[in-house]
């Protein structure tokens, strides 16, 4: 399904077609549809974060995963990086203007997973039993 704004076959800069492999959509939507950035976003949308913060809140990333995902969502404009030439050094991180664009439908991303896990769990052990019965 193609919405209005996205016109099918077009790929310019006022419209994109997703299902091009070749379209720069598909890189925006790769790298807000990444967990790890749903997950910085997330944070960060309740105000600056430090590195360490960042860190502790996220269980399961690496150091390396989120130095990448900061780097990347600072090149592409969505998070702004603030280093404070103090002793030992001091870095924050915060959403930019159009990083605050996507507080909304990756909250409501978020909130739909926590509605909605214990429902996608009951469908995977069901499936889980079907394929292990068969």
């Amino acid at each position: 399904m193609v919405s209005k704004g996205m016109k099918q076959g077009t790929c310019g800069q006022l419209s994109g077609d997703l299902m091009s492999a070749t379209c720069p959509t598909r890189r925006v939507l790769d790298l807000i549809a990444d967990k790890w950035t749903t997950l910085v976003i997330y944070l960060l949308a309740d105000g600056t974060k430090r590195y360490g913060e960042l860190q502790k809140a996220i269980g399961g990333i690496s150091q390396k995963m989120l130095t990448q995902t900061l780097r990347r969502l600072e090149e592409d404009g969505l998070v702004k990086r603030t280093v404070y030439p103090v002793v030992p050094p001091r870095t924050e991180y915060e959403l930019t203007p159009l990083g605050r664009t996507l507080k909304e439908p990756l909250t409501a991303l978020c909130a739909w997973a926590v509605q909605h896990m214990g429902e996608v769990e009951q469908e995977r052990a069901k499936h889980q039993r079907k394929v292990l019965s068969a």
